[in-house]
């Protein structure tokens, strides 16, 4: 079985699956700052837990750290480079959705706002501003 192993009859150490999301609120799009490391400013997201579709995963992420639902929620892209967090190897999901409801910092966020896609905090983390940098060209290409 290809990938690392750990010894005989070991499992293989594989990527953690996680999701993000851009979400389209208020004129711009929604991030949160981080109240544990690696700190910054980065897109709502997480973890997606065992049993868990990613998309139930993103909806709960989003609800937990800004109180918002989430409609017309559409995927984006996959994105999988190892070095993406500096924690673990980590495969994220990142979707698109419009955000509804009263925005609230919540969970592990300490703080919640609307950026416009151009002017991004200068303390991004993981590679959420290429991501962003990403969805802009894809707007300005297409319709999403």
């Amino acid at each position: 079985m290809p990938g690392p192993m750990s010894g005989e009859g070991a499992r293989p150490r594989n990527p953690v699956p996680t999701v993000d999301v851009i979400i389209e609120y208020g004129g711009g799009i929604v991030l949160v700052e981080r109240r544990n490391p690696p700190h910054g400013w980065a897109l709502p997201g997480g973890f997606i837990e065992y049993g868990e579709t990613a998309e139930a995963a993103v909806a709960r992420e989003a609800r937990e750290e800004t109180n918002l639902d989430l409609e017309d929620l559409t995927q984006f892209r996959v994105y999988s480079d190892p070095r993406r967090d500096c924690r673990m190897h980590t495969i994220t999901v990142v979707f698109i959705a419009t955000g509804r409801g009263r925005l609230k910092p919540g969970d592990d966020a300490a703080d919640a706002a609307v950026f416009q896609p151009a002017r991004l905090p200068e303390r991004m983390a993981f590679d959420h501003a290429s991501i962003v940098g990403d969805y802009q060209r894809t707007r300005a290409r297409t319709s999403l």
